[in-house]
């Protein structure tokens, strides 16, 4: 049967485990009923919620046994693939009685830290940097997911500690190397199912993703969720701060309206900061100081910066011509692009392309 995980969020000032405990018992009691079997749950007691991992024939027969036993229905259910539960949630964590718990004994609350990192290599010589990399995600217990190509890896980490520790490391490792390469670096923690949603940490994977997105090259960025988490683990890490961003829920808001628009206007070779200032309602010194801020770059260079990293994707697929990819991604000429291309990157992007295809 398929798995499936769902999120309950409690609105009591009674909330215990104790009581999540019985409502399992009570689910216990009547899942056959459903064709349902309840595999394993983890509690997060300070924001109130739970999720459940269970097997069963379809969604509403898992809605169906909560409502049935307790009353205490999901507000979001989603199918998971065996791989991705082993990838996610089943390294590291064990159980009893079916509730989740961490090696130390505490409980497992659930949340997960994801890692992104991207990396560009303009000579073709450093690819034994991205094994290293995997190496040491490894070293440090984080468990590579599977990415469609060798420029992005991400990995996910039972523990906040572990994640921003490997992350030091990488980051000590990839500025090692003398030139001609750059590296983007994420972290971000979150809960297996959103409220809203269809994919396991759904809403994580987009935040981090988005940080890689659009974040300065050779710094590693950090939500204030993963500081917070590791700040709770035994093995607090160090953090070297002069190469760490640390990114709150009020820059995520803005930082997921940004990227919106910044992919919608993106081939629009008249987009400039003055539209952006204004689609994202902010004056001409207020737009500057918070993209500034978040990503180290005026919002022009930004959006000439943004526009080359697609270029980078585009030209690795090799489907189109230079010139083709200069007019989809908004540059006036396919010299002006080649120009800017050369002065970023110290390389003619059709010399990329074939350092690319030979990687």
């Amino acid at each position: 049967m398929p798995l499936y995980m769902d999120i309950h969020t409690v609105d009591s000032d009674d909330f215990t485990v104790e009581d999540v405990i019985q409502a399992h018992l009570r689910d216990l009691s009547v899942q056959e009923r459903f064709g349902v079997i309840q595999r394993k749950y983890w509690v997060n007691e300070a924001d109130k919620m739970v999720f459940c991992l269970m097997e069963g024939p379809n969604k509403k027969a898992c809605h169906k046994t909560h409502e049935e036993s307790h009353g205490m229905t999901a507000c979001n259910i989603i199918e998971v693939s065996d791989d991705e539960y082993n990838i996610f949630m089943a390294r590291g964590s064990t159980q009893k009685d079916d509730l989740a718990y961490m090696a130390d004994g505490n409980l497992d609350n659930g949340f997960r830290t994801i890692m992104q990192v991207n990396t560009s290599d303009f000579s073709g010589r450093y690819q034994h940097y991205i094994i290293e990399t995997k190496n040491l995600i490894e070293k440090f217990h984080g468990k590579i997911v599977r990415q469609p190509n060798d420029d992005e890896t991400m990995a996910s980490f039972l523990l906040a500690s572990d994640a921003i520790i490997a992350a030091m490391a990488i980051a000590n490792l990839l500025q090692t190397v003398p030139d001609n390469f750059e590296y983007r670096l994420a972290l971000v923690s979150g809960t297996p199912v959103d409220e809203k949603g269809i994919d396991l940490f759904e809403v994580t994977k987009k935040r981090v993703r988005t940080l890689c997105q659009i974040g300065l090259n050779n710094v590693v960025y950090l939500d204030a969720n993963t500081k917070a988490l590791s700040q709770k683990e035994s093995n607090v890490p160090k953090v070297n701060h002069s190469h760490v961003k640390i990114v709150d829920t009020t820059d995520f808001s803005f930082c997921e309206e940004l990227i919106e628009i910044l992919s919608d206007k993106c081939n629009d070779p008249n987009f400039k900061s003055e539209e952006l200032g204004r689609l994202l309602g902010l004056s001409k010194a207020q737009n500057y100081r918070k993209i500034k801020a978040l990503t180290g770059m005026s919002p022009n260079t930004l959006i000439r910066e943004l526009r080359l990293r697609r270029s980078l994707k585009a030209l690795k697929k090799n489907y189109k011509t230079v010139a083709e990819i200069a007019y989809d991604l908004g540059f006036n000429s396919p010299t002006y692009f080649t120009r800017v291309f050369r002065n970023r990157y110290e390389v003619l992007p059709t010399s990329f392309a074939k350092i690319s295809a030979r990687i």
